[in-house]
């Protein structure tokens, strides 16, 4: 929904998304508007200007003048950035999610992008097709940001931090964290590309697909992807720099199409070349760019995570 200043009067202009439609439309009585969140994601409080010339009335009048944009059906993107309330009005930080490029199975290739070898031979696990592969060196060794989604054989992951990333706040203050830890995500990705699991490849049951083909998933501690950050100093693998909450860490599955197709990267890619081993050999390959989503479902903090699916070409 949203609000539309037309000309003095406010009009609240509310629509149901893709999904809340198809739950009506089931007509069995589960539909049923328990809760709802509000954002201000067309905003930009940078044109906030304290220095106008004009005086106070005017600090904030660059903001008051942004268009509001009107209600749209799409859930997978009506709201990436969630208002929330809190009853310590002593609060002077807020957590955040940060990906942890820190570790040598973490972090995102040399590309600037998480990238995902669909099928073994992008992997460099079949045997027969090594030589063409973009997972592994010169030596066999795996490279760094490099997910393995067809066997999971590299230790390769992504790592999602939480807390409080200030140098002005001890990491051993944990107490501040106590109302603020994450304890359950949600994570959205496209799955006609792939599908989230583990850190060891077992699958984790998606919520639902929406008519976009957006997975949600539930992510909490018995999935075994979401840990307590417990180490309160300030070590090298540590990206977040004040008190710690939770990690989230998972692995990503590629879809059976992905696997053994190049239809999709067709519609939806295009082609480019890769560096694959030490001494700098290219190769040339299929890809689809995409983005994951995390939601930390306690304080509404997103984060976009990028991933590059791709497809050796073999000749």
């Amino acid at each position: 929904m949203a609000f539309l200043d037309n000309s003095g009067d406010i009009i609240l202009d509310v629509v149901l998304t893709d999904h809340g439609r198809k739950v009506m439309a089931k007509g069995d009585g589960s539909f049923q508007i328990t809760k709802f969140a509000v954002c201000d994601e067309e905003i930009d409080y940078s044109l906030y200007n304290s220095d106008h010339s004009s005086g106070s009335a005017y600090y904030d009048l660059e903001i008051l003048q942004t268009p509001v944009l009107e209600a749209f059906t799409n859930n997978a993107s009506s709201m990436k950035t969630k208002l929330a309330s809190y009853q310590d009005f002593n609060l002077l930080y807020l957590p955040v999610l940060k990906i942890n490029e820190n570790l040598g199975n973490t972090g995102r290739h040399s590309t600037g992008t998480f990238i995902v070898a669909v099928d073994r031979e992008s992997e460099g696990t079949d045997n027969a097709q090594t030589g063409l592969a973009i997972g592994v060196d010169q030596s066999g060794a795996h490279i760094k940001g490099i997910i393995f989604g067809a066997s999971f054989e590299s230790s390769q992951t992504i790592r999602i931090d939480q807390g409080i990333d200030s140098t002005q706040v001890s990491p051993k203050q944990t107490s501040l964290m106590t109302n603020l830890v994450e304890d359950v995500y949600m994570v959205q990705i496209d799955s006609r590309l792939g599908s989230i699991v583990d850190t060891l490849g077992n699958a984790i049951g998606e919520d639902y697909i929406d008519d976009d083909s957006i997975a949600y998933y539930t992510i909490d501690a018995s999935t075994g992807t979401v840990t307590i950050n417990n180490i309160d100093d300030n070590t090298s693998s540590q990206t977040i720099q004040g008190p710690r909450g939770t990690i989230l860490e998972f692995k990503i599955a590629t879809s059976l199409e992905l696997n053994t197709s190049t239809f999709l990267f067709t519609k939806l890619g295009g082609q480019t070349t890769l560096p694959k081993r030490s001494d700098g050999t290219d190769t040339n390959v299929r890809f689809i760019d995409s983005m994951i989503k995390i939601t930390g479902m306690k304080t509404g903090y997103s984060i976009d995570v990028p991933v590059r699916f791709i497809k050796t070409i073999i000749t």
